[in-house]
Order: structure tokens, then sequence, then C-alpha cells
């Protein structure tokens, strides 16, 4: 995620961080008592800690805010589930810098610490969830769906949890492009010359990240070897392909990024937007490189606002919450559970693009390990 994260702020702007929000000094954060039991927002593990979740509401309320970043109107449809948010409590999301990246919302936590406009909640690609955890910056809270959600999506005590995912995909302006490509191999060919972006830098943005690891598959790597994709990447801009331009709706509809790496929901979103600006945008997941990946969710340890962080991860944890994910193209982590019981969205469903065989996911070990891997040579092989 990021500047990198790239995830397109050409759309309207969710919420407009206020000004003096944007500019104030540090503050004193919030502890917010719950009413049943005196327990302190900021150390409840569950909405039972609170005596519930109609008081873990109350609790939120009371606190009249949440702090988000990172968080753009058209990802993963953010825009919407944060207004219905505000509708369904009466809490105020204060929304700043959408296109920040994974690494920013780090960088956020760790600066902004023990001020009022540090993040509440982060919304994170995977290998940051994971740093994130280590390095002790997240609180512990289950949701009360925790127990649907399946092992190795989730950390066991709740300090992250995956939310929704997606494929790696190639999208293309195809009124401009002749023939669009379909794989990884396809992006080689003269034809595309200087017209190939991503969505962000790979050491920093989620989704760039799992562009190069989508690569590596497609070229003789595996999750324990990256390299493969990061020569790829250096073979396509030595053939002149590659193009620097971070992806949003903006660089598309103005005919720089023609086409884009990007995880299959941005893709597919993008599609009927630039439909009404005369654009054909299509969508393949690459044959040589399936890669899916989630992205996770995570409450700041010492969040401003800990109740209405915790009320926000049980809304996007909900049926509700859930399909406003998949309204949005991407892959709710509870969608297995919710067509197994009734509660899942099947219109929607149905329109997500269709990939054959099932995802694999690569192990903490290997995304770390690829991860180094990335920071240490991804640099000298595109300027290089």
């Amino acid at each position: 995620m990021l500047t990198s994260r790239a995830r397109a702020a050409g759309i309207a702007a969710i919420l407009a961080l206020s000004t003096a929000a944007c500019g104030a000094a540090p503050g004193t954060q919030q502890t917010t008592e719950a009413s049943q039991g005196g327990a302190n927002a900021a150390t409840a593990t569950s909405a039972a800690d609170f005596g519930g979740l109609d008081k873990l509401v109350e609790a939120a309320k009371k606190e009249g805010a949440l702090h988000v970043i990172a968080l753009p109107p058209d990802w993963a449809n953010y825009g919407e589930i944060i207004e219905k948010f505000q509708a369904k409590y009466g809490i105020k999301i204060e929304s700043e810098t959408p296109d920040a990246s994974s690494a920013d919302e780090i960088n956020a936590v760790k600066t902004r610490k023990g001020q009022d406009r540090a993040p509440d909640v982060l919304d994170l690609g995977q290998s940051f969830a994971l740093s994130g955890a280590a390095e002790g910056l997240f609180a512990p809270y289950k949701v009360q769906t925790f127990d649907k959600i399946p092992e190795g999506q989730k950390e066991q005590s709740g300090l992250w949890v995956n939310d929704y995912g997606g494929y790696v995909s190639i999208g293309c302006d195809a009124k401009k492009i002749a023939t669009c490509p379909a794989s990884f191999q396809d992006l080689l060919k003269p034809e595309y010359k200087g017209k190939v972006a991503m969505n962000g830098n790979p050491t920093k943005a989620g989704s760039a990240f799992a562009g190069v690891y989508a690569a590596a598959l497609a070229n003789g790597g595996s999750f324990d070897d990256i390299q493969p994709g990061i020569d790829f990447f250096k073979k396509l801009k030595d053939a002149g392909n590659y193009n620097p331009v971070e992806t949003t709706p903006a660089t598309i509809e103005k005919g720089e990024t023609q086409i884009s790496i990007d995880w299959d929901y941005n893709n597919a979103a993008y599609a009927p937007q630039m439909a009404d600006k005369g654009i054909d945008w299509q969508v393949n997941i690459p044959s040589d490189g399936k890669y899916f990946q989630m992205y996770a969710q995570a409450i700041n340890k010492d969040a401003p606002h800990p109740a209405a962080a915790r009320l926000w991860q049980e809304y996007l944890y909900s049926a509700e919450g859930q399909n406003l994910f998949l309204k949005g193209f991407a892959r709710p982590v509870l969608l297995p559970a919710m067509t197994a019981d009734g509660t899942a969205d099947q219109a929607l469903a149905d329109k997500l693009p269709k990939v054959e065989g099932e995802p694999t996911f690569p192990t903490t070990e290997q995304v770390d390990a690829a991860k180094a891997k990335l920071a240490s040579g991804w640099d000298a092989a595109i300027s290089g």
C-alpha cells in the first residue's frame, strides 16, 4: 500500500483530516473505560471485555472519532465502507493520506506514539503485518467472528487478522493496446515499450511486492526464491518496457499507465469507472504467475481511540463489512464461511474475476526472506 500502495487518490477523497488534526502537537491519548466492569478499552481483547458488543458501541461513541490512514476510497470499496460505518455508529472517521503505503502506516505508528493523530487501525500488506507484530506495535483483539477465520489467516491472539485479498492481475487499456497481455512473458513484447507500470514500489507496497513474487513464480522461482522476479523486472526495464509511474485512476485516465500490474480487485473496480470515461479497461490474471495474497487488519497498541478501533474491526469482520469488501471485487476472508451459512451476497461473488485452482500461500519465513531479498536487490535492478 502507498504512494506506492498507490491506491488512487484520483477519485474523490473520503473525508479530509481536519486542519487541527493535521497540525496537532502531541496530545494526551484517550483511555476509554467501558461502563460495565470498568474495562480498559486499550487492553480489551474482545467485545466481551466491554460487557458485549452493545457496550463496545457505547464506549466507541463516547470517543466519537476514528483515525485511519492509507485507505483510498476506490481500494476494496473502502469509500463505501467508511461511509456506512459512520452512518451506522455516528462516529466520525478522519481519513489521512489515502495513498500512503504499508511502510508509511508502520512509520506513523512509531513516530506519532502518544499523539492524538496517530492511526487507530492499520490495513497492511502481509509482510508488514508480520513485521509490525514482531516489533510489538499491535494490540491483540479477537472479533466475534474470529473462530470462523481460517487458520493461517490470523495471528492466534489477534495481533493481525487477514480481512480481504486478491490475485495479482494485469490491467490494460484495450482502446490503446491492440492485444492486452495475458502473462508475464507477454509483458516483454516490444509493442509494450514504456507501458508496463505497477501499483507502487515493492519494497514499500504490498501490491507491488506481490507483483514481483508473481513474476518470480512465472519465471522458475518459488515462494523460497523471489530472485527470478527481481531479474524479470530488470529484464523488463532493460527492454524499455517498464514504466516507473505509479498507477492510479488518474494516470489510467490520462493514458500514462496503459498496462498495470495490480490486485485483481483494483483492476476490476477500475473497469466500470473507466468505462464511464470511454476507456475499455480489461483484466487478466497472468496464466504463468498466479499469486494470491490477503491484506491484514491490526489495531495500534497505542490507539488514541481504542474502543472505536475495536468497533471498526468488528464491523469489517461482520457479514455487512465482508460483503462490502466483496462489492469492491475483493475476496473477503470469511467468504467460505459466509457462503456456507448463506450470508454471502452470491450475486457479488459471481462477479469476481474467474481463476482456476485453489490459492497457495507463502509461510511467514518465506515472506520475510523475500522481503529482505527485495530490500537488498530491487533498487539496483531498476536503477542500475
